[in-house]
């Protein structure tokens, strides 16, 4: 093999850029990680946006996926400063009747909180949740025969389900309102299929490993990540921006944490008229509109468990956040938006100063759209928890294309890399033996527009690394 600068390089540096370049460079190799922005993330970040001793998380908030991931789960982090911080109420999905359905860590605890309802929901989710370690590892990969056949088997026969089709085995609004704030999380109407999918993955980890938030901020994680890569040797160059391959130093393999979009024209002269077309071809899903608060109290939800929950889900009955999501998707913005909300300084001291908080909340909006929609977000807040906004301090926003503007890779706000259709499950970005490889020797593409799609698990990278490790290296891993 010829002597190379590296013999990878890796561009972008979110949780799928990270785990790539950890992966090639724990098996021996010389590794550069290169970063648009001034920090290191993706999506992993986080900023004072609106007042001094303020930390908001600029994308992602809680990681049910990170603490799952079988990935994460294998790098010694904790040794690195990372800790997870588990909320008393994993999520609470209040109703305009003053009470609140509550998925708690403790299955038990949520099967007898969901009444008549509470059979159902053991039948469908306790097997789940008994095998997630089984069924973890197939879902989050590129699609293979699974080990474990009977197992996936039950899941997929719910998962597989348009998510307006396995509501219905519910009696109580409780339950169903519970299940559509989880399957509202595809970014996708109820009526397609395999919508049921992310609402049982959700309800799955969060009885196995918890909903957490992380100590400090998303950025600790991003700065873990880091601290570990450049332990083990790795190089990160950050405020490098690839426009072209002609920018990267030579190497036997480059892998691309970025969206199809920019994969084509940073290398599209590269590939194959088939491949290109198929990039070109490739969905992106709704946007997003996101908003942080300073606040100088909790925020005064009339449910009392919404103000012991890290996330919050606020859209009322199963039939509401149904239209609402179907709104979006059809290019309409809903009156009355499905929001999703985060009270990390509830559990965090670390993110305000004494005696005050802050909120993450976001929208599902139109693809690429500039709207200002500040105050209908507040407003369904305000519905759930009347006097919130008095206590409103300060406040940032940020419209779809301000996300995009912000990371690169969120295509017109869309944070998933891609709508989770059943089309572009396991074949995103394009239909290949392995989604991983390009139709040119040596390039990769490793972010949230593959197989298994959006989260912060780390994932995508680890599979893409697997597969150049194999190609290029002659590095084959179980």
């Amino acid at each position: 093999m010829l002597k190379r600068d590296f013999d990878a390089v890796i561009v972008g540096s979110g949780p799928n850029g990270f785990a790539a370049a950890i992966t090639l460079q724990q098996h021996g190799l010389s590794t550069l990680l290169l970063e648009a922005n001034t920090t290191v993330g993706g999506g992993m970040r986080s900023a004072a946006f609106t007042l001094p001793g303020f930390v908001h998380d600029v994308c992602s908030a809680i990681h049910p996926l990170a603490v799952s991931s079988p990935f994460f789960n294998s790098l010694p982090l904790a040794e690195f400063g990372l800790n997870f911080i588990e909320p008393t109420i994993a999520a609470a999905h209040p109703f305009d009747n003053g009470k609140a359905a509550v998925l708690y860590q403790s299955i038990q605890k949520t099967i007898d909180r969901l009444g008549i309802d509470g059979s159902v929901y053991e039948k469908l989710v306790r097997p789940l949740y008994e095998n997630c370690s089984k069924i973890l590892p197939f879902i989050l990969g590129p699609l293979t025969f699974p080990k474990h056949p009977l197992i996936m088997a039950g899941f997929g026969l719910k998962a597989l389900q348009p998510a307006a089709i396995l509501a219905k085995t519910f009696k109580t609004e409780a339950a169903k309102g519970l299940f559509a704030g989880m399957a509202a999380h595809s970014m996708l109407p109820f009526s397609k299929t395999a919508t049921s999918a992310i609402g049982l993955v959700l309800l799955m980890t969060a009885h196995y490993k918890g909903w957490p938030l992380i100590k400090g901020g998303s950025q600790q994680l991003a700065n873990t990540l880091a601290a570990y890569y450049t332990s083990l040797g790795g190089k990160i160059e950050t405020g490098f921006n690839v426009s072209s391959l002609q920018q990267l130093p030579s190497s036997h393999a480059v892998l691309f944490d970025v969206s199809p979009k920019h994969l084509l024209q940073i290398a599209g002269n590269k590939f194959s008229s088939l491949y290109t077309k198929q990039l070109n071809n490739f969905k992106y899903g709704m946007g997003v509109y996101k908003i942080d608060f300073a606040l100088s109290e909790p925020i005064p939800f009339t449910a009392p468990e919404c103000r012991q929950a890290g996330t919050v889900h606020l859209g009322n009955s199963m039939k509401e956040i149904a239209l609402s999501e179907a709104l979006v998707w059809n290019g309409k913005h809903a009156g009355k938006p499905f929001v999703l909300l985060a009270q990390q300084s509830l559990f965090d001291t670390s993110r305000a100063p004494q005696g005050k908080h802050t909120a993450w909340a976001y929208c599902h909006v139109p693809n690429n759209s500039e709207k200002n929609i500040t105050d209908v977000i507040e407003q369904q807040i305000e519905r759930f928890a009347p006097g919130f906004k008095d206590c409103i301090l300060a406040k940032h926003e940020m419209n779809a294309a301000e996300l995009q503007a912000y990371n690169a890779n969120y295509i017109g706000g869309d944070i998933n890399g891609g709508a989770p259709l059943i089309s572009q499950l396991f074949t995103r970005p394009a239909l290949r033996l392995s989604p991983y490889k390009t139709s040119a020797k040596g390039l990769y593409i490793c972010s949230a527009s593959t197989p298994p799609g959006g989260g912060v698990h780390g994932m995508n990278g680890y599979h893409a690394a697997k597969k150049a490790l194999k190609d290029v290296f002659g590095i084959k891993l179980k």
